[in-house]
C-alpha cells in the first residue's frame, strides 16, 4: 500500500510540475522570420502570436503571393519551434510516468 501511495504522491508532483511548465509555455515566446528577415513574427509555444513585422520593402503590389509566403513561413516556423519545446519541456516533466493525460 505504501508505494501505492508514494506513487499517488509522486503523480500529483509531477501533475502540478505539468501545470506550472504550461503555464511558463504560454508566456514563453520564440521568433521566426522568413525572406531574410523580411517577415518576422513572435508566438507563445503554446502556438499564440504575439507579434508581427513585415520590412516595407517586402511589401510589392505587383508580388503580393510571395510577402503571403514569406507570412505563413515565418508563422508556421515560429509555431513549430513552440510545439517543439513545449514537448522538450513536457517530456522533462513527465519522465518515468506513463499516466493518462501526462504526455
Amino acid at each position: 500500500m505504501a508505494s501505492i501511495n508514494k506513487l499517488m504522491k509522486q503523480a500529483m508532483r509531477a501533475q502540478q510540475q505539468a501545470q506550472e511548465t504550461e503555464a511558463a509555455l504560454a508566456e514563453r515566446t520564440v521568433e521566426a522570420s522568413s525572406g531574410g528577415g523580411a517577415v518576422k513574427v513572435t508566438a507563445t509555444c503554446q502556438g499564440v502570436l504575439e507579434s508581427g513585422k513585415i520590412d516595407p520593402d517586402a511589401v510589392a503590389p505587383t508580388d503580393v503571393e510571395t510577402l503571403e509566403d514569406r507570412v505563413f513561413t515565418a508563422v508556421n516556423s515560429a509555431i513549430t519551434e513552440g510545439q517543439r519545446i513545449q514537448a522538450e519541456e513536457m517530456d522533462k516533466v513527465t519522465a518515468g510516468f506513463n499516466l493518462p493525460g501526462m504526455g
